[in-house]
């Protein structure tokens, strides 16, 4: 909105020029969405609190945990309200690209605010029966991949590239729309399975959202996807906005989110954040990308795999307890411990897959 408005103004005064540059308006966007979490983030704590809005915790996990209940939660809907808050004042609005990661960020943050409201309406830590959340998840993410697959303008938005044999580019097809719908929706629930400690997910979001954005900008400019051997894609450097976006909410939001946390994500900012990572990843072409720089979230979503696949086809758990955060709980970690290691651990991983890829 306010880009449009710059471009009018331009032709009165040249400085608004500056707004025409991504960099310019990513800063833009970071700083806006930290300073719309740190000045609703009060307001929306004691608004839950007022009104009772508050976890359930579930009686089977760590014990610890138990102290937790009733602290408010649905704080990502804080996260996700600030991030479109600042596509609207600083993206380019006519960037299909924009609209498109807006929309499955928001449809997931939907399932996730159902899933929260059933919990809190029900007094239980049962929300969405899993095959509805599954099958609301495929709904969305499988829309996106048909609209981006039909609405391709170049060859190398529906091409799959390999990390490190970068004249490796394999045509997908029809597959793609297959492949984007399970890098969306897998994201998505890495995330929220992620989301079980203060913290513990929102940093290594902003991590790899930081990393994404990135690519985004490179990816988008014709000079350094050239320099650099990527797949250069018209228009799709605008997600670095966004990703902007999500690294300014979510370093605002984590100010109260951090250890003794004072509000939760919830399922609304777990799910809707996770959706968001896909989609920018499937959109920059760097989905196989994403299982390094998650790291952390693959690890996590491993873990339930083989956790569960392990006590079907043996009847032994191979984990104290699945995700791989409560396993270290049970083994003695403090909280504190395995937030802030595990947050060194997502840092490494995205600086690592950077500099892998840019080789």
């Amino acid at each position: 909105m306010l880009l449009w408005l710059t471009q009018y103004l331009e032709q009165f005064w040249y400085v608004f020029h500056v707004f025409q540059y991504i960099t310019f308006r990513c800063i833009l966007a970071a700083l806006t969405a930290l300073i719309f979490s740190f000045v609703l983030g009060p307001f929306l704590i004691k608004s839950l609190n007022r009104y009772r809005v508050g976890q359930t915790i579930r009686n089977d996990g760590p014990q610890s945990h138990l102290i937790k209940t009733g602290t408010p939660t649905m704080g990502g809907a804080l996260i996700l309200l600030s991030i479109a808050c600042c596509i609207i004042l600083w993206g380019d609005l006519s960037n299909r690209f924009l609209w498109v990661t807006l929309a499955v960020t928001l449809g997931f943050g939907l399932i996730g605010w159902v899933d929260d409201y059933l919990k809190l309406t029900r007094q239980s830590v049962t929300g969405l029966r899993p095959a509805k959340k599954y099958l609301s998840q495929s709904f969305v993410g499988l829309s996106a991949a048909i609209f981006l697959y039909f609405t391709a303008q170049y060859s190398a938005e529906t091409q799959l590239t390999i990390p490190f044999f970068k004249y490796v580019i394999i045509k997908l097809g029809l597959f793609y729309i297959v492949f984007s719908y399970f890098v969306i929706v897998g994201a998505s629930n890495a995330v929220n399975l992620t989301d079980g400690l203060d913290g513990l997910a929102t940093l290594p979001a902003v991590m790899i959202a930081a990393a994404l954005g990135v690519f985004a900008y490179l990816t988008g400019n014709f000079v350094f996807a050239r320099y650099l051997y990527i797949p250069f894609i018209p228009g799709v450097g605008e997600i670095a906005v966004f990703c902007s976006a999500i690294v300014g909410a979510g370093l605002g939001f984590l100010w109260f989110n951090t250890y003794p946390a004072e509000i939760f994500m919830g399922d609304v900012g777990s799910i809707g954040l996770g959706g968001a990572i896909g989609t920018v990843a499937i959109l920059i072409k760097q989905e196989l990308l994403l299982f390094s720089i998650g790291g952390i979230f693959v690890l996590e979503a491993l873990s339930v795999i083989l956790q569960v696949g392990s006590f079907k086809f043996r009847g032994k758990r191979i984990l104290k307890m699945a995700p791989l955060h409560h396993h270290f709980e049970l083994l003695g970690w403090s909280e504190v411990q395995i937030v802030q290691r595990f947050w060194l651990v997502a840092i490494l991983a995205a600086m690592l897959g950077i500099a892998l890829a840019l080789l």
